[in-house]
Formats: structure tokens, sequence, C-alpha cells
């Protein structure tokens, strides 16, 4: 057999070797992607643009989600990544209703009330972030300006994105603190004005026991003839 056959031979295997170290190590790089990316934005978490349509965000939740899941991915934090991916800590309620949300950020982002919250944020980052290179707002994106820019326009959108994400985040948190400590202090005061009334009874029961239980001695009245 010639050296030229055995190679042929060979080489569908070792291709197939190749392609499935490939795999594995572009698994691993999503996972560690997912793991650094801003849990606040699911643009970040999908590695999508906010131009994104309907169908890009569903067809690249679903990649991702068969590419690391744990069945799949060796990644020993591939379990960590793929929760992250389902999952993501969202909540743009009103401050009597706030609460912590688990939802997809599938679903978050095919929601369109949340997404266009979301992209409102995006528009205002990429606002600071022209006024940071000291170019009008409507400055577009194929302007040459900010095609040789380092990091990238992208890259500093994403930066002013995730200050204000977070800033958002920080206010919700606080806002969710204040509401339960006011909640609390009402409570409080609720058990405080029924504990006071219960003692106020019990007090009034005490002193009609003792009004009832004193003896007033009988008058003698002496007749005059």
């Amino acid at each position: 057999m010639s050296s030229s056959s055995t190679a042929s031979a060979v080489d569908p295997e070792l291709e197939k070797l190749l392609s499935r170290e490939a795999s594995e190590f572009q698994r691993e790089v999503e996972v560690n992607r997912i793991l650094k990316a801003l849990k606040l934005n699911p643009y970040d978490i999908l590695d999508l643009d906010e131009s994104a349509t309907q169908d890009d965000i569903k067809k690249r939740y679903r990649q991702l989600s068969l590419f690391i899941h744990p069945d799949k991915c060796s990644h020993e934090r591939a379990p960590e990544a793929f929760d992250i991916l389902k999952k993501v800590n969202f909540s743009r309620l009103p401050p009597k209703k706030m609460q912590l949300k688990c939802i997809q950020a599938e679903s978050e982002l095919s929601d369109k009330a949340q997404r266009e919250e979301l992209d409102a944020i995006i528009k205002q980052a990429r606002i600071l972030a022209l006024k940071a290179l000291s170019l009008p707002t409507s400055t577009p994106d194929s302007d040459p300006n900010l095609k040789s820019l380092n990091p990238s326009f992208k890259v500093r959108i994403r930066a002013q994105s995730k200050e204000l994400l977070i800033d958002e985040e920080v206010r919700r948190r606080k806002a969710i603190k204040m509401n339960l400590a006011n909640e609390g202090l009402e409570a409080r005061k609720k058990d405080e004005e029924i504990a006071g009334k219960k003692r106020k009874a019990e007090e009034d029961r005490q002193w009609e026991g003792m009004f009832l239980s004193l003896s007033f001695p009988t008058p003698m009245f002496t007749c005059m003839l």
C-alpha cells in the first residue's frame, strides 16, 4: 500500500478529530463569553446588536442553547453559562409592584415593551458615546469618524450601556429596599397599634375588676323620736 493511499485513509479520521476539537474549543469560547457578559443586557448574553430581528433573536437563542448545553459541552462551567442563557434577572416594574423576575433572554427581547425599554437605554448610551467623542448626536454609524476608532464605536456603546444598566439596577434595588422598609414600618405601626389597643383593653378590665371587688360599709341611720 502506498503512502498516499495510507494518508488518504487517515485524513477523514483526522479531519473528524480536528473538527471535534475545534467545535469543543468554540463551545468553551462561548461559555466564557456568556459568563463575562452583562447579565442585565440580553443583547450581551446573546451577542446580538439592537438591530436584530425577532427571527435573529430566536435563531441565536436556540443555537446557543444547543451549542453550550451541558450534555454537549465539557466545560466545567457550562451548566452555569446555560443557566445564565435561560434566565436573566430583570425587572422594570413600578415601585409598588417591584419584584425580581426570572425570564428567558429570548422572551425578554421578544416582548415589545421590554425590548423598547432596553433599546431606549442603548440609544441613550449611543448619544453619550457620541458626546464623549465630541460628535453630533445625529452622527450615523457610517460616518468615517466612527470607522477607525479604537476601541470600536460598538464597544464604546456596549460599555456605556453597561454603565447605564448598572446605574438603573442600583436605583431599582434601592427603590425595592425603600419600599420594603416602608412596608415594614407600616406593619410595625399596625402591630404597635393593635398591641396598644389590647393593652388598653386589659387595663380597663383590671380597673373594672378592682372597682367591683371593693366593699363599702352599709350606712347607719339613727332615728330621733
